[in-house]
């Protein structure tokens, strides 16, 4: 497919947008996948780090003077993000793809040099603007000590930081929302209409490790994620500590400590904080009796390669997990972010019996191919409508 493109778009001059570039995660692999599509595109963005986002080694990454401000104040400055994204005037370029949660969207691309299509690609309108303001003021994340200036300059700021961003989502000239239930809050916060296009999941890939993993049988359950307040990882190890049932927290983040604190006498509960590649998450989740998804969550990689793996999920029902998670054939919902709501899910998930082989096909749709397929399609269409 990634050969199709190249040959069929020789002609269009291309370009890639992102908020930034300073690890690896769910939204870096739909850059990946992009840049993979288009790997002429240069990658423009506000922050890269090469030692942490190794996937892109062998991308033309373009950054201008936000880069060199320290990764760790990265949460501080969506203000010099929106400012820097507002002024980047790529319309030297035929099509413009942003891949974006936040600020990126801004990018100008009507200017000096002409008229840009622009295509965005869009994880969600910015969360700690519209859907988790409250969430991030009741913990915006940074420690007790600085907690309360952060809740009193997101107060002040929110207001302005939300027209900008408003202003900002009505310059792409279309969009494409990465679950059904993101469409929805593109519609309702910056009054867009969008098509759907899944994130592409390794479901292949995953698939195939799982038939060189011996069968084992499955115990306990496990988590796996970045570690930040909003995936509420706490909710996930304080059921498996309530019902006194195996827990496996793969991952790392500004949390990791405060989890292990709250998991602490429990030998029920363990941490891997860094994983050796997709072989070994994949036997991970193969020897459990399901993956844990308490977070409200635009889509959701993670457990969609789960799914792949044949392992149940137990998910909030509510946001990207409404996309993939089929009550009583592929895994079960819960209600509240809760303790008590995730352990009743537990509970129940652990009478039900699944078909490891059905829960796999199960998510066959989110594969790598229809992603590229269906948004190379779009960037086609976009493209010769702006010609035309």
């Amino acid at each position: 497919m990634a050969k199709k493109v190249v040959n069929d778009m020789a002609a269009q001059r291309i370009a890639i947008v992102c908020d930034w570039l300073t690890e690896i995660g769910g939204g870096e692999k739909v850059i990946l996948a992009v840049h993979e599509m288009f790997p002429e595109a240069p990658i423009y963005t506000s922050q890269y780090r090469p030692k942490r986002a190794t996937w892109f080694d062998d991308c033309d990454v373009r950054t201008g003077w936000l880069n060199w401000l320290p990764q760790s104040i990265r949460r501080f400055t969506p203000f010099l993000r929106q400012w820097y994204f507002n002024r980047l005037d790529l319309s030297e370029y035929d099509v413009v793809i942003s891949v974006t949660g936040a600020e990126a969207k801004s990018v100008k691309t009507v200017g000096k040099y002409g008229r840009a299509t622009h295509i965005c690609y869009c994880h969600a309108p910015t969360q700690y603007y519209w859907s988790l303001y409250d969430q991030y003021m009741d913990n915006p994340g940074f420690g007790k000590i600085l907690n309360p200036a952060v809740r009193l300059a997101l107060k002040l700021l929110v207001r302005p930081l939300r027209k900008s961003d408003y202003r900002a989502a009505q310059r792409p000239d279309y969009f494409v929302a990465n679950s059904s239930y993101v469409a929805g809050e593109i519609k309702k916060f910056y009054g867009r209409d969008s098509t759907v296009i899944w994130p592409g999941v390794a479901v292949d890939v995953v698939k195939r490790i799982k038939k060189t993993v011996s069968d084992v049988k499955r115990q306990g359950f496990i988590i796996s994620g970045r570690q930040v307040s909003w995936k509420r990882v706490d909710l996930a190890i304080g059921a498996c500590i309530k019902l006194n049932k195996q827990l496996l927290v793969v991952g790392d983040g500004p949390e990791h400590a405060q989890l292990v604190e709250q998991a602490h006498g429990h030998e029920n509960i363990r941490f891997l904080p860094r994983y050796n590649g997709v072989s070994e998450i994949v036997e991970h989740f193969a020897s459990a009796k399901a993956f844990l998804f308490p977070s409200l969550e635009p889509f959701g990689i993670v457990p969609v390669e789960a799914l792949a793996a044949g392992t149940p999920v137990v998910a909030l029902r509510k946001g990207g997990s409404l996309d993939f998670v089929e009550e009583g054939k592929n895994g079960v919902f819960f209600d509240e972010q809760t303790i008590d709501s995730v352990a009743r899910a537990i509970n129940r998930i652990e009478t039900m019996s699944f078909d490891a082989s059905s829960v796999s096909r199960s998510v066959q749709k989110f594969s790598e191919d229809n992603f590229r397929k269906q948004l190379y399609d779009l960037v086609k269409k976009a493209s010769n409508e702006s010609t035309t």
